[in-house]
């Protein structure tokens, strides 16, 4: 066997500290726990809201609980609670 062969260990990376286990573990947790919209990008929906209007569209942008809806008229931004899908 050819000592090229052999995989060097050094480039493997280095271990993290357990505090930085506990953070990322934390953030992860946290972020899963976090509400979400039941909406995905592309879904057809309808967007009802006293400021905006009422609007159909297709959903282009998801953040959190807010989602932006693009229409003939433009893009619009609603709470998930404001839409509903299109049958």
């Amino acid at each position: 066997m050819d000592t090229n062969d052999v995989q060097d260990l050094s480039g493997m990376g280095r271990p993290i500290s357990l505090g930085s286990a506990v953070a990322l573990g934390w953030g992860r947790a946290v972020e899963a726990l976090r509400p979400r919209s039941p909406y995905r990008i592309g879904d057809a929906v309808l967007g009802d809201d006293p400021f905006n209007g009422r609007h159909e569209g297709t959903v282009v942008t998801q953040d959190g609980t807010t989602v932006g809806v693009k229409t003939v008229r433009g893009l619009f931004f609603y709470d998930h609670r404001q839409l509903r899908r299109l049958d």
